[in-house]
């Protein structure tokens, strides 16, 4: 892990997603981190923290808001 602490201003106050070494990564973002994205609308990749549960459960909560969905939509359509 590279600890960089000479960001100029620009880099610490602009969106996580913009900063060159979220950008230099090699490796794929997990699920949680994209939650906390999507969460914190760019700003923060570690505010859900470490644990992978919690990337998991957003995860298959929307999966299950959107079946659900689905099944409403097919059991209560007026067809004809």
């Amino acid at each position: 892990m590279k600890t960089d602490f000479n960001f100029p201003g620009k880099y610490l106050m602009g969106p996580v997603v913009f900063r060159p070494s979220f950008n230099e990564q090699s490796e794929e973002i997990n699920a949680n981190q994209a939650w906390s994205l999507f969460f914190t609308a760019g700003q923060e990749d570690k505010a859900l923290g470490f644990n992978t549960e919690a990337g998991r459960f957003f995860t298959n909560l929307l999966m299950a808001i959107a079946v659900s969905g689905v099944v409403w939509a097919l059991v209560f359509n007026k067809i004809g």
